[in-house]
């Protein structure tokens, strides 16, 4: 059982620190103080590499594991979170279609997104169905050689600004469930496509968001990622490597937020001594540390298991998902108490950070959902044995 990273890996985090440093971290604020989407960055991200990091060599990516995948998102969030929790959905879009796109599909769309030429969506949450996903009301109707989409997605990070959404529509009948959902690739610009407004969030500014509507949207079958019918499937695998994703994200934001505190506690003086000197402050800062190497130890277990296809690879995901963003947010907010009053204003990073970890519990499945999931797979006979 060795822990370290291979030199290989070592070089990834660097390159992501060096990218973080050099295009995220000095323009975070301004982004999020004037709800910038960085589109020119992004594109730069492509040519580093990181719009396809999971996507095999051979269809233009990196052909990396998600393993590393979160070793480089830790990295980059820690330049901006908001930034590159939009990297993660990017990824994520890029590779379902990779992997289960026609070959038409990909020769078309993947090497774009790739290199960022092209920006995806993925589309699943609607107005009416948020946890209970699989009550999706957005209908796909056969018409000859078409699909006609009519229907609604809320909360889609990138609308507005993409040029392909990978839609999860109802191809079944109305009380299909799981079973009748299909994932379609849709161009943003299709007739019969409008977006609303993009949403004044309390976090996650540096990306849009906003309602997609779907009105008689016409699109070839062929657009279909899979097959007919098994879009819940491919949407909840591509979820398990997006909760990693996301929990990576929040290990980044904790460990800027860690060494944020740790040079504040150095610097700032009270009744005559650095802050540093104070035990109950060291207690904090310890129990903040050490929660951070708790929660990265399950992500990167939980992506080595999704890597070599564990059977439990989902329960661990969602395991540590919940896990992960509790403390990014928990690390970020005692981080924020630490700088006091300092830690409050706009000037310092630490509001932002408070504010774009606390959606991280909510996406990508609540974190009572990712409790849901977990408890029933830990109901399965033996399982609770296997944990040892």
């Amino acid at each position: 059982m060795d822990f370290s990273l291979t030199d290989d890996q070592k070089a990834l985090v660097q390159a992501a620190a060096d990218f973080s440093r050099a295009e995220l971290a000095d323009h975070a604020a301004e982004w999020d103080a004037t709800s910038h989407f960085p589109v020119e960055v992004i594109r730069r991200a492509g040519e580093a590499g990181f719009l396809g990091i999971y996507i095999p060599e051979e269809r233009g990516g990196l052909g990396l594991s998600r393993l590393d995948a979160s070793l480089i998102f830790e990295q980059l969030s820690q330049g901006c979170i908001s930034t590159t929790a939009y990297l993660t959905i990017h990824n994520m879009v890029a590779w379902m279609v990779a992997s289960w796109g026609s070959e038409a599909l990909r020769k078309t769309w993947v090497e774009r997104l790739v290199s960022g030429e092209c920006l995806g969506c993925y589309c699943l949450t609607e107005p009416g169905s948020g946890s209970d996903a699989a009550s999706l009301r957005t209908k796909a109707v056969r018409d000859g050689d078409d699909y006609v989409i009519s229907g609604s997605k809320m909360f889609i990070s990138g609308a507005g600004a993409n040029d392909v959404l990978i839609v999860m529509a109802r191809t079944g009948g109305p009380d299909s469930g799981a079973s009748g959902v299909s994932a379609i690739l849709v161009p943003a610009d299709a007739a019969g496509i409008e977006y609303g407004k993009n949403e004044e969030k309390m976090g996650w500014k540096s990306q849009p968001t906003r309602l997609v509507s779907f009105d008689g949207v016409r699109v070839p079958v062929g657009n279909r990622l899979g097959d007919e019918g098994e879009g819940f499937k491919l949407a909840m695998k591509g979820l398990d490597g997006g909760r990693l994703n996301i929990a990576s994200c929040s290990l980044g934001a904790a460990q800027h937020a860690l060494t944020l505190s740790r040079n504040y506690m150095a610097d700032r003086k009270q009744f005559g001594r650095e802050l540093s000197s104070f035990q109950a402050l060291q207690f904090k800062l310890a129990d903040m540390a050490t929660e951070l190497m708790a929660a990265r130890l399950m992500v990167r277990q939980a992506a080595w298991r999704l890597d070599n296809n564990d059977p439990d690879a989902t329960a661990h995901c969602a395991m540590a998902k919940r896990f992960a963003t509790d403390m990014g947010f928990n690390v970020c907010n005692d981080a924020l108490q630490l700088h006091g009053g300092y830690g409050y204003l706009r000037e310092f990073p630490l509001e932002r950070m408070v504010r774009d970890t606390r959606v991280h519990q909510i996406l990508e499945g609540t974190n009572e959902i990712m409790r849901v999931i977990v408890a029933r797979r830990l109901l399965a006979d033996g399982v609770i044995e296997a944990l040892q």
